[in-house]
């Protein structure tokens, strides 16, 4: 359950790409409010913007127009090196592709956020392992990435996205390549640690069961945001 403190708060948000001699605009006008707690469902067709909606609010891409602030700062003003700063500490991010490192093992790769931002190994460890334990892979926390199942490794992956205790989790897709019953599966234990952590989660999802369980949905469509379903005041 979310308070009324706003976690992300994006208004008259524009996003035009250049092509060449032509201009696409895949956000414009785009109006978005979190708050701090709450699972946000944003769903719509391949080519919507939802990817790329999460990408300016992570600061990983800049908007054309428009603000975004999340947890009080301005992250279109921001430098890259405060963005990354930023991100490392207070947003966790789970793609559809888990990225994971393959040198490295499922603990190494989940302990790494945690390294940057604290060099506490002990600490890292010990948090790696509880997510592991949470997300019920701990005996494969010695393996190699390329030794695990899709399943397995997207745990990894989201397990490696709250290392850092984030306030807020952006997850685009993140069981998107998964099957149906992996899929719950995993979205079942994100949105249990999520809650029980208290963060807050914008997800871009197909997956109605994901859509049924949030606090907020909204569709995408047209570069705008449409509410439509919401918790019960």
């Amino acid at each position: 359950m979310h308070n009324d403190t706003v976690a992300v708060l994006v208004s008259n948000l524009k996003k035009v790409y250049r092509t060449g001699d032509s201009y696409l605009t895949v956000l414009h006008g785009l109006n978005l409010q979190v708050y701090k707690g709450s699972i946000v469902a944003i769903v719509g067709r391949s080519g919507s913007g939802k990817s790329t909606l999460l990408h300016l609010i992570g600061g990983i891409d800049a908007p054309t127009e428009g603000s975004i602030v999340v947890r009080d700062r301005h992250m279109e003003t921001a430098s890259e090196t405060e963005l990354s700063e930023f991100r490392n500490r207070y947003i966790g991010f789970i793609f559809q592709f888990h990225n994971l490192l393959m040198e490295f093992t499922v603990i190494e790769n989940i302990m790494m956020p945690y390294l940057i931002a604290h060099y506490q190994v002990d600490r890292a460890y010990k948090k790696g392992m509880e997510l592991l334990s949470r997300l019920e892979i701990e005996d494969k926390k010695d393996t190699k990435p390329n030794r695990l199942s899709g399943g397995e490794s997207q745990r990894v992956a989201i397990a490696r996205a709250l290392i850092n205790d984030p306030e807020i989790v952006l997850a685009d897709e993140p069981t998107g390549n998964l099957d149906l019953k992996t899929a719950e599966k995993i979205q079942e234990i994100l949105f249990e640690i999520v809650r029980s952590y208290g963060h807050t989660l914008l997800v871009v999802t197909h997956n109605p069961s994901v859509v049924e369980k949030a606090d907020v949905t909204y569709t995408l469509k047209f570069g705008s945001l449409n509410r439509l379903l919401a918790e019960s005041e």
